[in-house]
């Protein structure tokens, strides 16, 4: 488990040794790269309003003008050293900014050279010393979409470079003597140290216990947490944290980063839906590897109706309205695993759209098919890490366990997944024939499931593990998504005396009077009202 925010000096770069580097290591060949007149136009105005602290023009040119062009010409944009950039790029943060930028296009093409992996990381380190080591806040503005873009993106390149390293097949020379030699370089303490850093910086945590009971979250920010640049820089890497934690499995931890913010109350700080998206997408996930069901399709079936209710206001052509669709058919999946495990009512629009998608695939799951599962946990599932990369040794190079390394990280996660489904395979069965009677002696279960007389007292074990099973943390109330009360999933409970199962139905009927009251008092005022109205 990584340690506490304590362990994170937020002079991350000097704690780690990090040059304050200018973002090149190397020279760019420009030809074949030509600006155009609409990028040098939009570029020029976006510096302008940066340097005059702008936020709506750069909001506007960022969201609409530059992500357009970015899109337009994505195989021409101009490297940051290029002659035709030298007049544009004059401004230092301005600079890194652009930087950001292009690197961001450059692995948006898919499989960035060794030298732009390491020039990104750099730039990453200009800009965040930048911000964060300064003695007051920076004076820089910019939109939050565009804050919470400059977080994913980081980590996703973290998340990109460790498969990359791990990957050992088809590494040239040159690129294991630069890997063997940057070991700094993408190292998971650096990115939990920059995460932690702005996430300390800001008092997000304190502003956000505040807010939660009611109170103002300016009173405990702090100089640099009153800064919007600081807020939501420290609310993005809360997010970035999660993330990070369960991409190296620690389930716990990455639900613990947000203890005190509250998923299921409306926040003024959630205004990004693709932030918003990426949260529960890992608090759903996390919540599905720690055995919370319930929790876990409570989360996916929240965000899955927001998201059905607000689709039309995403973007559709930037590669964040291509994140949020790739999620939501991995949050279905998730779904699909879950109610397989934990049958529950759930909204009946999630419901029909799911059973379009995954039908035949949660029938295999109910009747056992644990191959059906692997594969929707494989798709559905975050792209793991292991922190710690093999070395890049002759002996390590040659090793066939070795050069598979990229790939276990999955297969840990899927084993430890497989063997719990492995636990509840009979789970569903044996519901089904209880739901049948109120008793019945073990025997008799046991021979409906083609059990022997010799494997009866065995079959014991299936019925503790069908309580046990049933038995989940649910969350009930509380900021903290990992307080809860242990509840019952099961609609059916039963005790043994002897060798007699006695059985109880415990769902609840639904309360139909209750809902066709309210509804008659609403029709009625909705009466009064027309009534009164003077035609």
């Amino acid at each position: 488990m990584m340690g506490d925010q304590e362990d994170y000096d937020v002079e991350y770069v000097d704690n780690y040794g990090y040059p304050i580097h200018d973002g090149d290591l190397h020279g760019y060949n420009a030809g074949g790269y030509k600006l155009t007149e609409a990028m040098q136009s939009t570029l020029v105005f976006l510096k302008k309003a940066i340097q005059e602290r702008n936020l709506y023009e750069i909001q506007s040119i960022y969201e609409n003008n530059l992500a357009k062009l970015m899109e337009q010409h994505s195989k021409v944009m101009p490297p940051p050293n290029s002659k035709e950039m030298a007049l544009i790029l004059d401004d230092h943060i301005f600079m890194i900014l652009y930087k950001e930028l292009y690197y961001r296009q450059i692995y948006a093409r898919g499989s960035p050279k060794i030298d732009e992996r390491f020039e990104s990381y750099y730039n990453y380190c200009a800009l965040f010393n930048y911000i964060l080591s300064t003695d007051g806040p920076v004076a820089l503005v910019l939109p939050n979409q565009w804050l919470w873009e400059l977080i994913d993106e980081f980590i996703y390149q973290f998340q990109s470079f460790s498969q990359y390293r791990s990957n050992l097949s088809k590494k040239s020379p040159d690129e294991i003597e630069q890997l063997n030699t940057n070991p700094k370089i993408w190292n998971v303490h650096s990115v939990l140290n920059v995460l932690h850093s702005l996430v300390d910086k800001s008092n997000i945590n304190l502003q956000l216990e505040v807010y939660t009971q009611g109170g103002d979250p300016d009173s405990v920010a702090g100089e640099f947490g009153q800064h919007p640049l600081y807020k939501m820089l420290g609310y993005f890497s809360l997010v970035g944290l999660l993330r990070l934690h369960s991409l190296l499995g620690d389930y716990y931890q990455a639900v613990k980063v947000l203890e005190n913010l509250e998923l299921n109350k409306k926040s003024l700080y959630s205004r990004v839906p693709a932030c918003q998206i990426t949260t529960y997408y890992y608090v759903g996930f996390a919540y599905l590897m720690m055995r919370r069901y319930a929790d876990s399709i409570r989360t996916f079936s929240n965000i899955l109706v927001y998201i059905q209710r607000t689709k039309h206001m995403f973007p559709t052509r930037t590669y964040q309205g291509d994140q949020i669709n790739k999620q939501t058919d991995k949050m279905y999946a998730l779904l699909a695993i879950c109610l397989t495990l934990h049958p529950q009512r759930i909204d009946e629009s999630i419901l029909s759209h799911l059973k379009d998608k995954h039908g035949e695939q949660m029938n295999k799951m109910q009747r056992g098919d644990k191959a059906v599962f692997a594969e929707i946990f494989s798709v559905a599932c975050p792209k793991f890490l292991n922190p710690v990369p093999p070395p890049l040794t002759p002996a390590t190079l040659e090793n066939k366990d070795v050069r598979n390394y990229a790939k276990e990280p999955l297969q840990q996660q899927l084993n430890v997944f497989l063997s719990e489904v492995e636990g509840q395979l009979m789970i569903p069965t044996i519901r089904s024939f209880l739901k049948l009677y109120t008793t019945m002696p073990v025997s008799k279960l046991a021979s409906f499931l083609e059990d022997s007389d010799i494997k009866t007292r065995n079959f014991h074990c299936h019925l503790l593990s069908f309580k046990h099973k049933m038995k989940n943390v649910v969350w009930t109330k509380g900021s903290s998504s990992l307080d809860g009360e242990f509840q019952s999933g099961s609609d059916v409970d039963f005790f043994i005396d002897r060798d007699m199962i006695h059985i109880a139905d415990t769902k609840v009927a639904r309360r139909y009077g209750d809902f066709y009251i309210r509804q008659y008092h609403k029709f009625e005022e909705l009466y009064r009202t027309l009534s009164g109205l003077q035609m």
